[in-house]
């Protein structure tokens, strides 16, 4: 497998990590997944501090986590990697509930990456 494959996968499983909600509702596992100086832009229109979102999905009651869909994965340089998805959720009555273009970047520190940024705008319907 090339590197490229190998660090697409990856992040691939990283990112969707953090739509499950055993892993929103942990604040050890965001801190271990999000770098310090994490933003994030919402869907919402809000900005988003590692320590406000952190706080913010303790308190989410999504309780399905996101399809992905055209998961891509671009290297920007050494150790840093642009990560683009298109995000649905399915409502508890099976419709679609909606969708987001999803942007996150991460970057490798030490021996593992973290995510220093992620955005995601809905998608009209």
């Amino acid at each position: 497998m090339d590197e490229g494959k190998k660090t697409a996968d990856l992040l691939y499983d990283l990112e969707t990590t953090l739509h499950k909600k055993a892993v929103r509702h942990s604040p050890q596992l965001l801190a271990a997944l999000l770098a310090d100086e994490f933003i994030e832009f919402g869907s919402s229109g809000r900005v988003f501090s590692k320590p406000a979102i952190i706080e913010a999905l303790q308190v989410e009651t999504l309780e399905q986590p996101a399809q992905v869909e055209n998961f891509q994965m671009r290297e920007l340089a050494p150790g840093v990697a642009l990560v683009t998805y298109v995000a649905s959720r399915t409502a508890p009555n099976g419709l679609l509930s909606g969708r987001t273009l999803r942007s996150s970047l991460w970057k490798r520190e030490g021996s593992g990456w973290r995510m220093i940024f992620h955005q995601g705008t809905r998608i009209p319907e």
